[in-house]
């Protein structure tokens, strides 16, 4: 199977258009393709916790200041105290028990934890017999309106990112290129408005997703925040259960400032999923452990660049093993 069929089938798989794969393993031959893109994806965050760690993993005994290097370590990588604390705590209590023997053990055994951590079942959004109603929230220049553009097949997209001309134009072209159905009003239009039209239309064309593109927006800016919430709201109108998902998509180079916009955008919109962005431009690939364990908050898709087929569903096994285990 090609790389190309391979994607589409992991698509349809998030998308609840094929049943789930029994073994998750990554080096499962349909999945092998895909595996080796994100890991090469995540050069950078690897590349930046994988000298801290060397010590640990080559070493044939578990030493007692190893403990202090690796909590260091995943602290650097932004996987946070929390998280941190409990994972040094779990490695020490199994190298204890003598179930961890030596540094190539213990790093098999920290990134399989992660993936533990992070929740082994792959995230998913099941389509419904109407349109899925997807709002894509974020602040300003994480990638809110590219996402929408690269998810875009057989949708309807709302740009109702009315706030910003360039938003709308860029849609278009993703539109364009992807066949989709865009649903848009001039520039300053109001974004409740976009959002109501476009989930009409998704019913009427019997679309299989509508995509709304919001605002890029501060967290902290109370008056837009209230606005996120009236979109919301307008859609249930069209769609009683309407949003269906609501998909915040995350910076990854921004960090633990990450878990503030997280909070904030789940009380303002229920958010049920997050998309990473940009995790081959940051050292800190970690802050997924720290949104999932603080927040409750699922990683549902990942960036790793800039082309489409570097947006990816997001598999924890996968994503643990690229960045924390030993190169291979």
């Amino acid at each position: 199977m090609s790389e190309d069929a391979a994607a589409k089938d992991v698509w349809a798989e998030f998308f609840g258009l094929l049943p789930p794969v029994a073994d998750q393993d990554p080096e499962e031959p349909r999945r092998r393709g895909l595996f080796s893109r994100l890991r090469e994806g995540l050069t950078r965050p690897r590349q930046a916790i994988s000298p801290q760690l060397a010590g640990i993993f080559e070493g044939k005994l578990v030493e007692e200041s190893s403990w202090e290097d690796l909590e260091d370590a995943l602290i650097g990588a932004d996987c946070g105290v929390d998280a941190t604390t409990e994972l040094v705590s779990y490695l020490r209590d199994e190298t204890a028990q003598g179930r961890i023997v030596g540094g190539r053990q213990l790093a098999k055994a920290l990134w399989q934890r992660i993936a533990v951590e992070m929740g082994e079942e792959a995230p998913s959004i099941a389509l419904g017999h109407g349109p899925t109603v997807i709002l894509v929230v974020g602040v300003n220049g994480s990638g809110t309106t590219t996402t929408v553009g690269k998810l875009a097949h057989r949708v309807v997209i709302g740009a109702a990112d009315t706030f910003r001309a360039a938003a709308i134009e860029q849609l278009a072209v993703w539109a364009e290129r992807s066949g989709a159905q865009l649903v848009r009003q001039a520039h300053g239009a109001d974004p409740g408005a976009v959002a109501y039209d476009a989930v009409a239309a998704g019913r009427a064309r019997g679309a299989d997703v509508v995509l709304i593109d919001t605002a890029g927006r501060l967290q902290t800016q109370r008056n837009l925040m209230d606005e996120l919430k009236k979109v919301a709201g307008v859609v249930s109108k069209v769609d009683p259960t309407a949003p269906h998902e609501v998909l915040l998509v995350l910076d990854a180079t921004t960090g633990q400032n990450g878990l503030s916009q997280a909070a904030l955008f789940a009380e303002a919109a229920g958010v049920t999923g997050v998309v990473l962005t940009k995790v081959d431009g940051t050292a800190k690939g970690g802050i997924v452990v720290a949104i999932r364990r603080q927040l409750g908050i699922p990683v549902k898709i990942i960036g790793t660049g800039e082309t489409l087929d570097d947006l990816q569903p997001f598999e924890s096994r996968a994503f643990a093993e690229a960045i924390f285990s030993p190169e291979r």
